[in-house]
C-alpha cells in the first residue's frame, strides 16, 4: 500500500525520536523497557465509533513502555478484505449479543498481521529505532542515538563500523537487538461497545418474562407493573461499556536480520544506493502475531458524572490497560520490568518492605507474585544477563490505584504513590533492582 507507506514515512520524520524515559516526578528510569506502538480498528458505522476514535487518538502509550508510535493510530475496518468470506470487507466484529469465537479471533489476528506486513510496518519500526533522517534516499542517514539512550550504552559502545571488526563489538550490537529491537511490539485494539439502551433492552426482555411469570402466580398485574418500573429505570441509565479485543504483534529481529541490516543498509553518511535498497525492502522486516486478550466487564461502574467524551476516553483507556496487564502475564516476552523505587525502613532501622511504581493499572492484586532480578553486564561478552535475587508479594490495602482518573473517582488507593511489597524469600534487595511478575525464563537462579 504505497499511500500508507508514504504517510508512515512522512509522519515518522515529524516525531521526536529521542525517548524521554522519565517518571512523572522526573526520575530517570535506568532500565531497559519494551517498546510499544498502539493502534485501533475504526468502525465508522457505529454510533459511538467517532467518539471512540477521537478518544483513542488522545490516549498515550502505557507509561511503563517506551513509546514507539509511528504517528498511525487508526486503521479503518474496511481496509481488511475477505476475512469473513470472499468479497466481504471488515474483521469479525464483537457485539453485545454475539461474542467472537476462537476461530473468529484467529482469522482477525492473521488478517491484521498480513495487513501490517503488506504495509511494511516492520520497516518503519526499524527506521524509527535508527533515527532515519529523511524520506529522500539521496540524503537520508541512520544513527544509534535512540538505541544508546534506551539501552543506556555509552557513546562508543555502539560504534557500528568498529563493532563489525570485533567479536566484542558484535556482541554489543546483538545484545542491543535482543534487548531492544526484539522487544518491540504493536498492540491493535478492536473496540466495540455496549450501550445503555442495549443493556436496557435485554433487561426488559428478562424482566418482562419474570413479570409474566409473576402475573400467572398472583392473578393480577403486580409482576408486569414491577417489570415496567424496573425497565423504565434501565432506560434512564446513560453511558456505555467498551468491548475490547486486543491483538499483540512483535517485531521479528534476530542475528540474521541484523546482519543484513548492518551490512547492506546501515549508513551514517548519505548513501543513496543503501538507503534506497532499505526503503524498498518489502520482505526482511516483519511483525508476528503473538497473543490476544479480550476485556469486557459488564459490572464495572464509574463514580461521578462525566461528559460523553470523558466517559468514552475513561472506558477506552482502562480497557486497553486491562488487556495490556493480562498480556504481560500471558506472554513471556511482553512481561513488564520495573525498578525497586525505595527500601522502606522503620524507626529501629529495620527493613519493613519495598515500593515500586506499579499498581492496579498493571493488574496487580494481593495474589500477584514478583521476582526481584539484577541486571548484570558480562565484562567478557558485553551481553546482559539477569540474576534472581528475591521474591516479593504486594501487601493488601497498600496497592496503588494508578488507573486512569482514579483520583477523580476518589479512590482511596489513588492517594498512594507506589505499591508496597513484602519479601517472601531470597537475598538483599536494593533500589534500582528490577521486579517482574511471575516466572521469567531469562533469569538465572
Amino acid at each position: 500500500m504505497k499511500s500508507l507507506s508514504t504517510l508512515l514515512f512522512a509522519v515518522l520524520l515529524t516525531l521526536p525520536l529521542l525517548a524521554q524515559q522519565k517518571t512523572s516526578d522526573g526520575t530517570l528510569q535506568k532500565y531497559r523497557r519494551s517498546s510499544l506502538a498502539t493502534m485501533m480498528i475504526y468502525h465508522p458505522e457505529d454510533e459511538f465509533g467517532k467518539d471512540i476514535r477521537e478518544a483513542y487518538e488522545k490516549i498515550p502509550v502505557p507509561d511503563k513502555y517506551d513509546d514507539h508510535d509511528m504517528g498511525l493510530k487508526v486503521l479503518e475496518n474496511e481496509w481488511f478484505y475477505n476475512v469473513q468470506g470472499k468479497g466481504k470487507s471488515g474483521l469479525y466484529k464483537a457485539s453485545f449479543t454475539k461474542k467472537l469465537t476462537s476461530g473468529n479471533v484467529e482469522k482477525n489476528a492473521r488478517a491484521i498481521e498480513q495487513f501490517l506486513n503488506k504495509s511494511n510496518v516492520g520497516l518503519y519500526m526499524v527506521a524509527k529505532w535508527f533515527n532515519i533522517s529523511s524520506e529522500d534516499p539521496a540524503t537520508a542517514t541512520f544513527n544509534m542515538e535512540l538505541i544508546k539512550e534506551r539501552g543506556q550504552y555509552d557513546a562508543t559502545a555502539l560504534d557500528v563500523q568498529n563493532a563489525k571488526l570485533t567479536t566484542r563489538g558484535l556482541a554489543t550490537l546483538s545484545d542491543a537487538g535482543e534487548e531492544l529491537l526484539g522487544q518491540t511490539f504493536i498492540l491493535i485494539n478492536d473496540m466495540t461497545y455496549v450501550t445503555a439502551e442495549e443493556r436496557a433492552a435485554a433487561a426488559k426482555v428478562a424482566l418482562g418474562i419474570l413479570g409474566a411469570i409473576g402475573d400467572a402466580f398472583t392473578g393480577d398485574k403486580t409482576g408486569s407493573n414491577l417489570a415496567q418500573a424496573a425497565s423504565d429505570f434501565a432506560d434512564s441509565f446513560t453511558g456505555f461499556k467498551v468491548m475490547n479485543h486486543s491483538y499483540l504483534y512483535q517485531l521479528q529481529w534476530n542475528d540474521s536480520v541484523a546482519a543484513v541490516f548492518y551490512n547492506n543498509y546501515y549508513t551514517e553518511v548519505p548513501d543513496e544506493a543503501k538507503m534506497s535498497a532499505f526503503m524498498n525492502d518489502t520482505s526482511l522486516f516483519k511483525v508476528k502475531y503473538v497473543a490476544h486478550e479480550y476485556e469486557f466487564d459488564s459490572n464495572s461502574t464509574f463514580k461521578g458524572k462525566y461528559e460523553r467524551s470523558d466517559l468514552v476516553k475513561l472506558n477506552c483507556t482502562r480497557s486497553q490497560d486491562k488487556n495490556v496487564a493480562a498480556l504481560q502475564v500471558a506472554y513471556e516476552d511482553f512481561k513488564l520490568k520495573t525498578p525497586i523505587y525505595e527500601v522502606k525502613m522503620n524507626d529501629a532501622g529495620k527493613i519493613e518492605g519495598y515500593t515500586a511504581k506499579v499498581g492496579m493499572k498493571e493488574g496487580i492484586t494481593e495474589k500477584s507474585k514478583f521476582q526481584v532480578i539484577q541486571r548484570i553486564v558480562d565484562p567478557n561478552t558485553n551481553k546482559t544477563r539477569y540474576k534472581y535475587v528475591a521474591t516479593l508479594k504486594p501487601v493488601k490495602g497498600k496497592i496503588w490505584d494508578n488507573r486512569y482518573m482514579a483520583a477523580e473517582e476518589k479512590s482511596d488507593a489513588a492517594n498512594l504513590d507506589a505499591t508496597f511489597f513484602k519479601k517472601a524469600g531470597g537475598g538483599d534487595i536494593y533500589p534500582g533492582m528490577l521486579i517482574i511478575e511471575g516466572k521469567y525464563r531469562k533469569v538465572e537462579e
